[in-house]
């Protein structure tokens, strides 16, 4: 018999992907800097904070700034970023997603979001699955960033939920990391190779079913 009852789900890179956007505001800050930002610049970002998101662009550019002249580049990339994803629809939820959670609803699981990042709730309005979630933790209500299992935990505490019972959902290392850290299984989305560390890797939750998510 499973003892899972509650899934936790990154956002980025599982349930919608927002990558594209990110790419698009540093390239664009980076440009302006007066150097390139390349796709796989971009790839070496995922699940690292803004902050140092900008130091390591910074670095990559021989670039040197101030604390408050890095807060303010910080916050012009926001700005952008922001204005794009303000523009989102229901057609940008990743493949599967809305079915799989659907899904874990009507099995009577619950489901919450875990993610870093700090516009998830205006990210779920737009594309129209809030609904899907009994509990969102997001950038706002966390300080530590992946491998530390807070943003999973906090999750599973909203969900009034034993770890155990848990099962997270995790396109990157830091993210699985984080859910073994918090003594979740770990649910990789995207390649074997990278997401080893995870009980089951899929390309897509098009790609989960209830009968795997059991078998974990």
């Amino acid at each position: 018999m499973s003892t899972i009852k509650a899934c936790i789900f990154d956002l980025d890179g599982v349930i919608v992907d927002t990558a594209v956007y990110h790419y698009k505001a540093w390239k664009r800050l980076a440009n302006e800097l007066g150097f390139d930002f390349t796709e796989e610049d971009n790839e070496k970002l995922k699940g690292v904070s803004r902050t140092r998101s900008l130091e390591l662009i910074l670095q990559w550019g021989g670039i040197t700034k101030t604390d408050a002249e890095k807060e303010e580049l910080a916050t012009r990339k926001n700005t952008w970023y922001v204005d794009m994803i303000s523009k989102m629809t229901p057609a940008e939820v990743l493949p599967g997603a809305k079915e799989f959670l659907e899904l874990c609803i009507s099995a009577g699981l619950k489901t919450a979001l875990g993610s870093a990042s700090k516009n998830s709730g205006m990210i779920l309005e737009k594309t129209g699955i809030a609904h899907l979630f009994d509990v969102v933790i997001d950038g706002n209500k966390v300080s530590k960033p992946k491998p530390d299992p807070e943003v999973f935990l906090k999750g599973a505490e909203g969900l009034h939920e034993a770890p155990e019972n848990c099962v997270v959902f995790e396109d990157a290392i830091a993210g699985v990391e984080a859910a073994i850290a918090g003594g979740m299984k770990a649910v990789g989305i995207g390649s074997p190779k990278v997401l080893y560390e995870a009980n089951l890797v899929v390309s897509g939750l098009n790609e989960m079913s209830l009968k795997k998510l059991y078998a974990l």
